[in-house]
């Protein structure tokens, strides 16, 4: 059984604080999404150049990942959170007076770069508890990611038609601030697990991912589904505001809403992935994930249809994340920060990479392309899976 770290034992209170802070933090790799058409507009840009946008925040997270995320094994944790929400906050505002794309783009960069707040509270959480407790734990933080990923897009959607787009990167920053001060106050301070200067920390991150054949599947794994997830999401809002549907920023906003079947799947799984095993569990939401995509192709233009694919797909792929993370989390309980950071990185650079693939799919060949192209990742996912022991 693992020995939560420095003996500190997680209660409730630090439990929920760090849950909303995880739903703020992970909100910010989301907003723009619904309000890409805003965007669009003001600055007159292409499909292409609209991609960009969600893709440069999810380079952002990635390069956190890896550059920033092995930090907590080195450095107090609680200071590290200062830190970035005082970047978080600073890129916000950059954000709302933009004057042109690149500058947006640089802003939206950091943003992803400051959202790694969220990849320094799930290890740390991950730390206090028993190896018993962490699949509940994990299952706990989760549903505060997954109610951040998908409220943030009802948010945003409802502040940008009523407000214009750079008001989004207001309540943004209002909330970054108020989180960095509770985080600041009320976080213990924890003892770091390695004493290794910053350049020898990211080579035993690297290394780490190399010694290690299970983190290499289970990375690859959550990449490609992730990849899928992303193709999805960053070409609904403009999928949804053109015929049959005509939805406007807030209308599809009101998507997240809908897709808060994934709170169910990351609560859940935290007690299946005990019962049956992460390799099964994964295998079997994968599934789900797959019927859910073919659902929104095969009735394309169906309102009952897209609805009830997004709720499949988000309860699959949340599902599917609180089982990957239980069996990455055991791999080395002494390099959790580091373990965590080079699997997340791979996870959102399979986010990157589904924004773009899935606005170029969508450019090329409209929703059927959409769909075809997640399909095809989530059975790449299914193959790496079959590699998994456990």
């Amino acid at each position: 059984m693992d020995k939560p770290e420095d003996s500190q034992s997680l209660s409730r209170f630090i439990l929920l604080l760090m849950t909303t802070a995880i739903a703020a933090s992970a909100a910010n790799l989301y907003y723009s999404q619904p309000i890409l058409p805003l965007i669009a507009n003001e600055f007159n840009l292409t499909h292409a150049q609209l991609g960009s946008i969600p893709a440069f925040t999810q380079f952002g997270y990635a390069f956190a990942l890896l550059f920033i995320s092995p930090l907590g094994d080195s450095i107090a944790r609680r200071r590290l959170i200062s830190i970035l929400s005082c970047i978080l906050v600073a890129a916000c505002v950059v954000a709302v007076i933009a004057p042109s794309l690149p500058v947006l783009l640089g802003a939206v960069f950091l943003i992803g770069v400051s959202a790694n707040i969220t990849q320094q509270l799930i290890p740390f959480a991950a730390s206090m508890v028993s190896a018993d407790n962490k699949g509940a734990t994990l299952g706990t933080l989760m549903m505060g990611l997954t109610i951040g990923i998908l409220l943030s897009r009802t948010l945003s959607g409802f502040v940008g038609e009523q407000f214009g787009w750079r008001s989004v990167f207001i309540v943004s920053a209002v909330l970054a601030a108020m989180f960095g001060v509770l985080l600041r106050v009320f976080l213990p301070v924890n003892k770091p697990q390695s004493n290794l200067r910053y350049l020898p920390l990211i080579k035993s991150t690297v290394d780490i991912f190399a010694q290690h054949k299970a983190l290499q599947i289970y990375t690859l794994t959550g990449a490609f589904w992730f990849a899928s997830f992303n193709v999805l999401w960053a070409t609904l809002a403009i999928y949804v505001s053109d015929t049959p549907f005509n939805y406007n920023a807030q209308e599809a906003g009101l998507f997240g809403v809908i897709a808060l079947a994934g709170v169910m799947g990351a609560k859940s799984s935290g007690k299946w992935v005990n019962i049956i095993g992460s390799k099964k569990l994964v295998m079997m939401v994968l599934t789900l994930a797959a019927i859910g995509f073919a659902i929104t192709g095969a009735f394309s233009g169906n309102l009952i249809a897209l609805i009830t694919g997004i709720i499949l797909i988000d309860f699959a792929i949340f599902s599917a994340q609180v089982a990957n993370q239980v069996r990455v989390f055991s791999i080395d309980p002494s390099a959790q920060s580091r373990i965590n950071g080079i699997y997340m990185l791979g996870y959102y650079l399979g986010g990157a990479f589904g924004s773009i693939a899935g606005v170029k799919a969508f450019s090329l060949y409209q929703w059927p392309g959409v769909v075809a192209v997640s399909i095809i990742l989530i059975l790449i996912s299914a193959i790496f899976n079959s590699f998994a022991k456990r």
